[in-house]
């Protein structure tokens, strides 16, 4: 995978990816683990750990965590969740496309990820079904992007600025043409297909003047890739990101950005 994040994005995000994770689907996973006596974790595309730091504390049981990422400079800035949580982690720095090796290796109870299927390919998909169902391993996917993005107040540009940015997550982001708000429904037809009980719920971002921060890197983000997947209208696009930050600043104005969970559990744990 050559999808590189900075770990400054990824601290911005990190509170509201917390706030906006499903509860019921925290709920259903509590429940499947409290059955158990420890917990083997296999955390995919893990950056610097923040599914680690929300999802350890919610499982009480001692667990082991393998935080896997192909980039190294995320992985050395990693953090563990607060003190008390009975976990364990290690680092381990593998190319996405081999994580069947690492998962064979730690054979994981449960295999996870955050914002990360929205990038990969129909193919990867298939792989991630498969491995985890001969596994026998639990799975959780979070956050990931399903393509809408709702303004409080309409601008004349934003269905362009929607239809442009989510052709360009489709783009090849190292692991095969990425399905981008596709990839949710299609990982839970594929997990269907392997046996698991496969439940989602939405998790949206909800922005507002207070995730300023957050938000300004969002829209200069929407911006660079509309212009890149649509170069002639870039200027066009500039203008639109000056004015949508303004509009947020004013207080007038939210941003609900689309994103769905998911908890999918093997055949043997009915």
């Amino acid at each position: 995978m050559n999808e590189r994040f900075q770990a400054t994005w990824l601290d911005l995000r990190e509170a509201a990816d917390h706030q906006a994770r499903a509860p019921e689907l925290l709920e259903s996973l509590s429940a499947w683990v409290a059955g158990k006596s420890s917990l083997r974790v296999l955390d995919l595309g893990a950056g610097t750990g923040s599914n680690l730091r929300f999802l350890a504390p919610h499982l009480n049981v001692p667990q082991h965590w393998t935080l896997l990422d192909h980039d190294p400079d995320l992985l050395v800035q990693a953090r563990p969740p607060e003190a008390g949580c009975p976990v364990q982690w290690e680092l381990v720095r593998c190319d996405l496309a081999q994580w069947r090796e690492q998962a064979e290796a730690s054979r994981p109870d449960l295999v996870t990820a955050s914002a990360l299927i929205d990038l990969v390919s129909e193919s990867w998909l298939e792989s991630l079904a498969s491995g985890c169902a001969q596994l026998g391993a639990a799975v959780h996917i979070v956050l990931s992007y399903d393509g809408t993005v709702r303004w409080s107040d309409p601008d004349p540009l934003d269905d362009e600025i929607l239809a442009t940015v989510n052709a360009h997550q489709e783009r090849d982001k190292g692991l095969g043409s990425a399905l981008g708000p596709r990839a949710t429904q299609r990982l839970v037809h594929l997990l269907d297909a392997c046996g698991y009980r496969v439940r989602t719920a939405a998790s949206p971002w909800v922005l507002a003047s207070g995730s300023a921060p957050l938000a300004e890197h969002l829209i200069a983000g929407w911006v660079q890739a509309a212009s890149e997947q649509n170069p002639a209208r870039s200027d066009e696009y500039r203008d639109w990101g000056a004015r949508r930050m303004s509009n947020l600043m004013s207080g007038r104005t939210k941003i609900r950005v689309g994103h769905m969970d998911l908890v999918a559990l093997p055949e043997s744990s009915r």
